[in-house]
């Protein structure tokens, strides 16, 4: 049975225009063993053809998954110009735990243990949420992402973090090393062979996906 989709509104304190709202789109399959909420990357969206391969996947293997827009409009059309919001790493927390206050009020979503998988800079931005607010996710993914952004947040982190890295990002391996010698959590990082910055080669974000459901089936199941 396919999952079922449900288009969900956040509502946020705008720093453009003082308030607005942001779009999601939840999908829940048949008693699902989790939730998975993604922060994705800079200058990406909701519509993240990367981070919703990796979703399908989950999805498949029983999780529910949430995709969101890290930015409202107003945001958006400033960011397009200056580039600056996409690297707000504390805005961008701060709108993943708005997420998850909204699908922990859901009567369909309340119950169930959520961990958070982050792209780019949105892997700074779970980190950060989840140091600032411990309990808010169980297991974090990180995917070609940018833990260094989240500075003194890491030592902060309780949840099994897996960071993800293709073998031929060579830059992002060390910042992920040193990233992960600053965190005290259960923490693994995992290269995948052949990848670059964007798992665009044949099977690398297969891969990076399996490893994620591997990792979230650890450490969200048994929750």
């Amino acid at each position: 049975m396919d999952p079922r989709e449900h288009a969900i509104t956040i509502e946020v304190a705008d720093a453009v225009a003082g308030r607005g709202e942001i779009e999601g789109d939840l999908r829940l399959p048949p008693e699902p063993n989790g939730l998975v909420i993604f922060a994705h990357g800079s200058g990406s969206s909701r519509r993240s053809p990367r981070n919703r391969m990796v979703a399908a996947h989950l999805n498949q293997a029983g999780f529910a998954t949430l995709l969101f827009d890290l930015l409202t409009a107003a945001e958006e059309d400033v960011d397009v110009r200056t580039r600056h919001l996409r690297f707000d790493i504390v805005l961008l927390a701060g709108r993943l735990l708005a997420a998850g206050e909204v699908v922990a009020e859901r009567t369909d979503t309340a119950d169930l243990p959520v961990g958070t998988f982050g792209a780019s800079t949105g892997a700074a931005a779970a980190l950060v949420a989840a140091g600032e607010r411990p309990g808010s996710a169980r297991a974090v993914v990180s995917r070609g992402g940018r833990p260094d952004l989240a500075g003194d947040a890491l030592p902060l982190v309780q949840a099994p973090t897996l960071l993800i890295v293709g073998s031929r990002d060579h830059e992002v391996i060390g910042m992920n090393q040193e990233a992960a010698a600053h965190m005290t959590c259960e923490r693994e990082i995992a290269i995948v062979a052949g990848a670059t910055h964007l798992f665009e080669e044949p099977g690398t974000l297969e891969e990076a996906a399996r490893l994620a459901t591997d990792w979230f089936g650890r450490h969200l199941s048994a929750g």
